[in-house]
């Protein structure tokens, strides 16, 4: 069995958990040490429950509380040797330090983990796939575009979170800076709505029990947005899309 719960997403932090049998992991921690800890209690859980953290990538909203939680709670961390480097001073923080491949495989205890390269203005970014043996929980966020790479580790998943960053009419027509929008709508920013939609059409989505849109930006998308995208493409009610929202997550979800 495979149970999942988000701590929060969007720009201001994000924290995934991810549960099979006795083994419990957080994938990204982008909040505060104090707020990790609450958010956390919000869903039954103390940083003593997990076995590890994962990290995707280097970049603030990820990764900016993972050396103090993972020392204060002398947990492994498991990311990338061009994220570690990137991650600067806060490595030395890390009490347990483990690389990974983005295309190599690994366990911990009772979750298979399959890393997996994106395009993102990172250093050495990437997303993951768990799994049970028997179901499949997808995560892609921060990645501009989709590859065929992506398209083959998606497809034929059980559960999603993915990204829905933006609606781009309302991102080339908002308030910021023109570098800015650039920067989030290249193919190493982040996804748009139509591109999201567009991925899901291209892999197999027969045995997808949970979508839930990730990610969304508070000035440049809406949930209604997202929800009528994705759910175009998945030939489903606009309801049935879940959105972990930055404030509140998502509650614990289990794939039957």
């Amino acid at each position: 069995m495979i149970r999942f719960a988000s701590l929060g997403s969007g720009s201001e932090g994000n924290g995934l958990l991810v549960e099979s049998g006795s083994t419990r992991i957080l994938i990204d921690c982008g909040f505060r040490l104090s707020d990790t800890v609450k958010r956390l209690a919000r869903l039954g859980l103390a940083p003593a429950d997990l076995a590890a953290v994962l990290v995707t990538h280097e970049h603030d909203d990820h990764a900016g509380g993972v050396a103090k939680f993972a020392r204060r709670y002398d947990l492994p961390v498991y990311l990338t040797y061009g994220t570690l480097i990137a991650i600067g001073r806060g490595r030395a923080m890390m009490p347990r330090v483990s690389l990974i491949d983005s295309h190599t495989p690994f366990a911990i205890g009772d979750l298979e983990i399959h890393p997996y390269p994106v395009p993102h203005d990172a250093r050495e970014p990437c997303q993951f796939v768990f799994s049970d043996g028997e179901r499949r929980l997808g995560l892609l966020t921060d990645t501009g575009d989709s590859t065929p790479h992506i398209q083959r580790m998606l497809s034929g998943i059980d559960a999603l979170v993915l990204e829905c960053n933006h609606d781009i009419d309302l991102l080339m027509n908002g308030p910021y800076p023109p570098t800015l929008k650039r920067r989030i709508s290249s193919r190493y920013g982040h996804l748009d709505n139509a591109t999201a939609a567009c991925l899901l059409s291209g892999i197999d989505c027969t045995r997808l029990q949970h979508f839930v849109a990730a990610h969304l930006s508070a000035r440049n998308n809406t949930p209604e947005l997202a929800r009528g995208a994705v759910s175009a493409a998945l030939n489903c009610a606009a309801t049935w899309i879940e959105i972990a929202t930055q404030c509140d997550g998502l509650s614990w979800r289990q794939i039957a």
